[in-house]
């Protein structure tokens, strides 16, 4: 869908009430995308029915303004409502912005021009202003994705990201995997590099979530792991965890037989036992996974890509 017209598409996702003053932003977002230079498109992709928000964008188009507005049937997330944005896109370079100001809108020409040296530039706000449980869950959360991958990532949370649209065509996210965007270009080879700028003084404000969603989070997480380490070596990561219970199960059951043979200990009554059977049974049932899986990637070895060419010369 690339038009040659068109250098920048910006997409908004709207997934949440809470917001800024829609006209307000748009005007500041706008300011710092002309800074750019560039021919540009601006798209609002709103995941589910907000009226007040379409309202207002409605009556930007009314006063002369260029914008795409989508509406999606009802709530899909984040990371759908980014991928329909992708889908309807068409410029060489892609710029993802929040519909609430999380950095300062003169920051938008510097990420875009970083993109001369690499592939995928994100922001980081920082200094941070936030509260200081905000900061807490931040920094855990990115600890957690600095040892997944080599990537030196300090703001997952940010929206704020520029990429080629080769990123993109490389690189397919689904479920809630939006925050992860860096980290996947990263493990299929892109450049990438996050950015200081300056963080929004509107986007100081205190986050805190239910235990829900701070589990989803984690189960995100350990599924990020799994993708960026054991995509292509499922046997690696369900034969650690089988081995690991199988080991644990014959240990124990070796114990329990030996007080048998030499205690002449009984094996009535040993709960024990029952635990250690159940583990050996569960640790071959997860090392069989993890062989049904390696069978699965050998057949389809030659349709999975896992790199990204960056030149080729000839």
């Amino acid at each position: 869908m690339n038009n040659p017209s068109i250098e920048l598409s910006v997409i908004i996702p709207v997934t949440e009430e809470r917001y800024d003053d829609v006209t307000y932003l748009f005007h500041e977002y706008k300011r710092g995308i002309s800074e750019t230079g560039m021919s540009y498109e601006i798209i609002y992709v709103l995941d589910g029915a907000f009226p007040g928000i379409r309202e207002a964008l409605q009556g930007l188009r009314e006063k002369g303004e260029k914008l795409m507005i989508i509406q999606l049937a009802k709530h899909f997330g984040a990371t759908a409502a980014l991928n329909v944005g992708f889908e309807h896109s068409k410029g060489d370079i892609i710029l993802t912005l929040p519909a609430y100001q999380q950095t300062e809108a003169d920051e938008i020409p510097r990420l875009v021009a970083a993109l001369k040296e690499y592939d995928m530039v994100f922001a980081r706000r920082w200094p941070r202003a936030d509260s200081f449980i905000n900061r807490v869950q931040a920094g855990l959360f990115n600890w957690l994705l600095r040892h997944v991958s080599d990537l030196p990532i300090h703001d997952a949370g940010s929206n704020v990201k520029a990429f080629r649209r080769q990123v993109i065509n490389e690189v397919h996210i689904y479920g809630d995997q939006h925050p992860f965007l860096p980290v996947l270009a990263h493990q299929r080879g892109f450049k990438v590099r996050e950015i200081n700028v300056a963080q929004a003084k509107t986007d100081v404000f205190r986050r805190v979530y239910s235990p829900g969603t701070y589990v989803r989070h984690l189960l995100d997480v350990l599924a990020i792991i799994f993708l960026v380490k054991f995509t292509k070596k499922t046997l690696r990561f369900f034969g650690l965890l089988g081995t690991a219970g199988f080991s644990v199960g014959f240990l124990i059951t070796l114990y329990i037989v030996g007080e048998r043979l030499f205690g002449d200990v009984a094996l009535a009554n040993r709960p024990a036992l029952l635990l250690s059977s159940l583990l050996m049974i569960l640790g071959i049932q997860i090392l069989a996974i993890g062989l049904i899986g390696e069978i699965i990637i050998f057949t389809h070895a030659k349709e999975l890509k896992e790199y990204t060419i960056a030149q080729i010369i000839n």
